[in-house]
């Protein structure tokens, strides 16, 4: 019976053949911890016990989610965790990096076949890199840290095959919203999901990225792409001395469920308050005022998001009933985007343009919402209260709908703008 690619992940790391429902104990290859959940993951460390991690090497830390710090309490997080990177000597990104699950990636923290956790939900997306990637506790972090290892239920997968050729201004975070809508917030609890085919396969690291990072939005434990040409020549550039090797689920894998879907026809999507699998085609919400357009965070913040939403703009400027607020996910990518004169062409038009962070995604250090107010964003969560006032709302999309939204003061279709 062949083994789908985490089974293989995981057998790897165990040297032995595991199935989806075992229980082991593995060793990680790297773990991250940001500025929220960070200083319990390193109180925890030192409850058990700890006294120098498992690899200094191998722990990534960076500050991101309130950055600057944008309150006392944010600020001492800050200082305790400066202070354990230097007593242990972790590299600190500090607020210099960005995103914790972007400079992962692009730092080569995580690569095929390798296991990574961090202390972040979204930590899924490493998927992208052909990584087993999940989000875990505080509490199970402190583990990591001492111990460099974690019990794992090796999960059941999804595949989820994918077809078809995007229409115009239809992309990766169009069909990612789709696949959610269809699943269900719950539909893939501790799960893995599979993105394959030929759509997939032509993605670019950008749109795997977004995919992988929204796997959790259906409960799922990790998202995951086979690792091709595309993902190695994205690995080379981060790794040295990495050499590729085949990863793939077998023909005769056993998967919990098979699902297909065809993108020739997809329309734009929006997520409608206050759920993720709440998407459905922009049609059917245009014309709601919009208050504030966020077009960033680790799901949307690459170059080529940032390029997409610029050519739906053009030469036009935003609406001055809206606030927009742009927020590249890295220094790298905020570099590409500066050097392509895209941050000029937004602030022109009326933007907002931060230096990389979380920003409103969460609600932490400024673009939160007043009650009554509307937020359009490219961000992965619509939760109630998730960028400010309880009683504001927020809809999700891609950077195509939201640029055209965000000159229009409307939820607006980007085919129409």
């Amino acid at each position: 019976m062949g083994a789908t690619i985490t089974e293989k992940i995981f057998s790897g790391k165990c040297t032995r053949d595991i199935r989806a429902g075992s229980v082991v104990m593995v060793p990680v290859d790297a773990a991250m911890i940001h500025d929220i959940t960070g200083p319990l993951a390193i109180q925890k460390f030192y409850e058990m016990g700890g006294t120098q991690v498992f690899d200094k090497k191998r722990i990534v830390m960076l500050f991101d989610h309130q950055i600057p710090a944008d309150s006392i309490p944010a600020a001492e997080n800050h200082v305790y965790m400066r202070k354990f990177a230097r007593e242990q000597g972790i590299h600190n990104y500090d607020i210099n990096e960005g995103v914790c699950h972007q400079v992962v990636i692009e730092k080569g923290h995580a690569a095929p076949g390798e296991i990574v956790v961090g202390a972040d939900s979204h930590t899924c997306m490493y998927g992208a890199a052909g990584a087993f990637a999940t989000g875990i506790g505080s509490t199970d972090m402190g583990f990591v840290l001492k111990f460099g290892a974690l019990y794992f239920r090796v999960p059941d997968t999804i595949l989820v095959n994918v077809r078809g050729n995007f229409p115009d201004r239809v992309g990766a975070k169009d069909l990612i919203l789709s696949i959610a809508a269809d699943i269900g917030a719950d539909g893939a609890t501790y799960k893995a999901i599979e993105f394959g085919g030929e759509t997939v396969q032509h993605l670019d690291m950008a749109g795997r990225m977004t995919c992988c990072n929204m796997a959790i939005e259906m409960g799922a434990k990790a998202g995951i792409v086979p690792p091709d040409a595309t993902t190695w020549d994205y690995i080379r550039q981060r790794r040295a001395g990495i050499r590729p090797f085949d990863l793939a689920s077998d023909p005769d894998a056993t998967f919990s469920e098979k699902r297909n879907y065809d993108v020739s026809r997809l329309e734009p999507q929006v997520a409608v308050p206050h759920n993720v699998d709440l998407g459905v085609p922009v049609g059917k919400v245009a014309g709601t005022h919009i208050d504030q357009v966020f077009i960033g965070s680790c799901t949307n913040g690459r170059f080529e998001d940032f390029s997409e939403a610029a050519e739906v703009l053009g030469t036009r400027s935003f609406s001055p009933s809206v606030r927009v607020i742009i927020i590249p996910a890295s220094k790298e990518e905020y570099l590409k985007t500066l050097r392509a004169g895209l941050v000029e062409r937004f602030v022109t038009a009326g933007a907002l343009v931060e230096a990389p962070c979380c920003g409103p995604c969460m609600g932490g250090a400024f673009g939160l919402l007043a009650p009554g107010e509307v937020s359009l964003s490219t961000s992965n969560r619509n939760f109630r209260g998730r960028q400010g006032s309880t009683e504001g709302k927020v809809y999700l999309c891609s950077p195509a709908t939201a640029a055209a939204s965000a000159i229009t003061g409307e939820i607006t279709d980007p085919r129409e703008a």
